[in-house]
C-alpha cells in the first residue's frame, strides 16, 4: 500500500499554513481586546455595516450557532450592537459602534504585521489567495 506522506498533503499544508497565521495574529490582536474570529467579522462589519447575522454568516463562512455566543460577545465587549428591524421584528442587522468602527484603524498596523510575518511578496500573497478562493469554490 502506498500512503502519501503527511508533509505532501494539501489538506496538511493548508492546515499547518492557517494555524501559523492564525497564531500570529492572535498576538497582534491581543492587545486590542480580540479573538481572530472577532476579527473577522469586524472586517466584514468595516466594509459593510449593519447587515443581517446571517449575511455575516455567511461572508465569514461561520455557521450560525457560532455566530450568536460570538456576537454576545462582542455586543458586551463595545464593538457592535445588534438592532432589530422595523418590518421584521424577527431578524437582528449587526452594526458597529463607536468603539468597533475605531479599530479599523489600529486594524490596519495588525493586516501589516502579520503580512509581513509570511515573507511573501505581494504577488505570492494574490496568488495564495486566488488559489484559497478556487478551492472554496470547487469544494463548496
Amino acid at each position: 500500500m502506498t500512503i502519501v506522506p503527511l508533509e505532501e498533503q494539501l489538506c496538511f499544508a493548508l492546515y499547518s499554513a492557517s494555524n501559523s497565521l492564525t497564531g500570529v495574529y492572535r498576538k497582534l490582536l491581543e492587545p486590542l481586546g480580540l479573538t481572530y474570529t472577532q476579527f473577522i467579522v469586524l472586517m466584514v462589519l468595516w466594509e459593510k455595516d449593519g447587515i443581517s447575522i446571517s449575511e455575516l454568516a455567511d461572508r465569514t463562512g461561520l455557521s450560525n450557532a457560532t455566530m450568536t455566543p460570538l456576537l454576545k460577545r462582542m455586543e458586551q465587549k463595545g464593538f457592535i450592537t445588534r438592532k432589530r428591524l422595523s418590518d421584521n421584528e424577527r431578524q437582528k442587522n449587526i452594526v458597529l459602534t463607536k468603539v468597533g468602527s475605531e479599530l479599523s484603524e489600529k486594524s490596519i498596523d495588525v493586516t501589516v504585521e502579520a503580512f509581513k510575518s509570511t515573507s511573501l511578496s505581494k504577488k505570492q500573497a494574490e496568488d495564495v489567495i486566488a488559489i484559497c478562493q478556487q478551492i472554496v469554490r470547487s469544494t463548496s
